[in-house]
């Protein structure tokens, strides 16, 4: 099947530290944080942690588009995680989440700060809050966190397995890509098919739609991993059309922008605290 050697899997596992593979300087199987580092505090009721993929994009996406509908009350400070430099690991981001992952955010909001962890969790507290973007029938209610909860739980097959072998693995297993291909085209049919008769995933615009967005959606128009072709992405023409229509949001492409350290210097927001950032921060206009 491949050229690999074979493995037989010890009886009791063992980490070999830098084994491989583009994130194998911070990935370790422990918890717990490995420097005393304590996280900025702006001035808004949000402060989000966070750093652009599309865990961390749906987050904002949802922050834009509540200010966009009229929502005062969400302004939000946004500060960059860079996890491959081990942020995430920091004491101060693992007070806010013991798993360290992005994204992390404070509420501070209310009487006492609340923290948030989990990207589906914190799109519900807010959306909650605000009493937005939740479609307020009860069967579409339903509907809509029948998909949020699907996307959570879909999405590490295409991160995890499919993008990390796919992309970022040391070498290429053709076993593991096939697995994950598999799947992660049989998740894009899923959606191609409920789509072919539904505008959005709940019957309107709702936080189901901004969280599988931020994965299958970029995944289709081309953003992630590379493997737009490889996906054979357009074949799902359903997907596709609802992908490029929320892509064209505005409030979409601002969130896209913030707390994202690559690509086009003109769609890298570093740090957002104010709504001119936009217009006057992003990295074609201040450099590195």
């Amino acid at each position: 099947m491949t050229d690999l050697p074979d493995y037989t899997p010890p009886a009791v596992w063992e980490w070999e530290p830098g084994n491989g593979g583009k994130f194998a300087n911070i990935n370790r199987p422990v918890a717990g944080p490995t420097a005393d580092k304590e996280l900025p505090v702006g001035e808004h009721p949000y402060q989000l942690y966070s750093l652009a993929t599309p865990n961390g994009v749906k987050v904002t996406v949802l922050l834009e588009e509540l200010l966009a509908a009229g929502h005062k009350g969400a302004e939000y400070d946004a500060w960059l995680i860079n996890i491959g430099e081990g942020d995430q690991f920091g004491s101060g981001f693992v007070e806010i989440n013991p798993n360290s992952k992005i994204p992390a955010m404070m509420d501070r909001s209310g009487d006492a700060p609340q923290r948030l962890f989990e990207s589906g969790s914190i799109m519900l507290h807010l959306a909650e809050k605000f009493d937005a973007f939740i479609p307020k029938n009860p069967s579409q209610r339903t509907e809509c966190m029948s998909w949020l909860f699907w996307q959570m739980g879909s999405a590490p097959y295409l991160g995890g397995g499919f993008g990390h072998f796919y992309a970022y693995a040391p070498v290429k297993i053709k076993y593991c890509i096939d697995r994950f291909a598999m799947e992660t085209k049989r998740q894009l049919d899923v959606l191609d098919r409920h789509l072919a008769d539904n505008e959005y995933m709940a019957g309107e615009y709702s936080i189901a739609d901004m969280a599988i967005w931020a994965w299958y959606g970029q995944l289709v128009l081309g953003r992630l991993y590379d493997a737009a072709e490889f996906l054979n992405v357009d074949s799902y023409e359903n997907l596709m059309k609802w992908a490029k229509k929320i892509d064209a949001r505005p409030a979409v492409t601002r969130g896209r922008m913030v707390n994202r350290p690559f690509g086009e210097p003109e769609m890298q927001l570093h740090e957002r605290h104010d709504a001119s950032d936009f217009d006057t921060k992003t990295q074609d206009k201040i450099g590195d």
